[in-house]
C-alpha cells in the first residue's frame, strides 16, 4: 500500500484585524494548507487595544509562533486624520441603513498602506500569498473593498516586488456577513474571539456601521453572536 505524503505547507501572511471577516480569512487559508504568518496594523484607531488583544487571542488559537507575528505601528494613519475612527473630534455614528455615501469611518486610503506592509513582510519570508478580509458588500461604503481595488493592487505588486510573484487573495469578498458567519461556522473559527465594534471596548456598542453588518449576519444566519453588546437591535428579522 502507497502512503501518500501530506501536501508540503507554504506560507502565506494574513492580514489579522481582530475582526470577523479576517478572523475567517484566516481560517479559509488555514483551512487550504497554509502555514499563517499573521500581522496586525495598530493605526491609532479607537478600539486599538482591544483589537491587538483578539489579534493575539487569535493567533494563540492557531498556534502561530511569535516570529509569525507581525505587530507595525502605522499611526502616521491617525496623524493625517479625516475618520472618525482614528480622529478623537470626530464622532463613531450608527448605522443608517444601505447608502452608496462613504461613512465617516473610512480611513483614506487605509488599505493600501496595510496591503504594502504585507507585501514587504511577505518578501522577506519568502510567503507568495497575501489573504486579507475584504467584503465587497461594503464597498459602497469603503472604495478600498472592491474587486477592481485587488485587482489593480496586484498588477502593482507585480510590478513593484523583486520576482513580482506575490499576490494577494481575498477569499470572502463576494460573501455576506451571513456567509461569513456561517462560513466560520463550518471551519470552527472561534468567532467570540473577534472583535467589530468601531466606538467601545468593553462592550461591543451594537449601532455603528461595522456592529450592525455583523449582528444582522448574525440574525439572518440564525446564530447568537457570541460576544457582549451594549444593545442588540433587531436588524434582520
Amino acid at each position: 500500500m502507497v502512503i501518500k505524503d501530506e501536501a508540503k505547507k507554504i506560507l502565506a501572511v494574513s492580514l489579522v484585524s481582530g475582526g470577523m471577516d479576517s478572523l475567517v480569512t484566516a481560517a479559509i487559508a488555514k483551512s487550504e494548507n497554509y502555514d499563517l504568518a499573521l500581522l496586525h496594523l495598530n493605526y491609532g484607531q479607537k478600539t486599538e487595544k482591544k483589537e491587538l488583544e483578539c489579534f493575539h487571542k487569535i493567533a494563540d488559537f492557531y498556534g502561530v509562533p511569535p516570529k509569525l507575528r507581525k505587530i507595525i505601528d502605522v499611526t502616521f494613519l491617525q496623524q493625517i486624520g479625516g475618520s472618525s475612527l482614528t480622529d478623537e473630534k470626530m464622532e463613531v455614528t450608527a448605522f443608517k441603513g444601505e447608502s452608496e455615501e462613504i461613512p465617516s469611518s473610512y480611513v483614506p486610503f487605509r488599505n493600501t498602506h496595510l496591503i504594502a506592509m504585507a507585501v514587504s513582510w511577505a518578501e522577506v519570508l519568502g510567503a507568495k500569498k497575501i489573504f486579507i478580509g475584504a467584503v465587497f458588500e461594503d464597498s459602497s461604503g469603503y472604495p478600498d473593498c472592491r474587486p477592481s481595488y485587488y485587482q489593480a493592487y496586484n498588477k502593482l505588486i507585480k510590478e513593484g516586488t523583486k520576482e513580482g510573484d506575490i499576490s494577494i487573495i481575498t477569499p470572502v469578498i463576494h460573501l455576506k456577513k451571513e456567509e461569513i458567519v456561517l462560513k466560520a461556522m463550518e471551519l470552527k473559527a472561534p468567532l467570540q474571539l473577534t472583535w467589530s465594534c468601531y466606538a467601545r471596548e468593553d462592550k461591543a456598542c451594537g449601532v455603528c456601521d461595522s456592529c450592525a453588518l455583523r449582528l444582522r449576519g448574525f440574525q439572518k444566519a440564525g446564530i447568537e453572536d457570541p460576544i457582549s453588546y451594549h444593545q442588540r437591535p433587531k436588524y434582520f428579522s
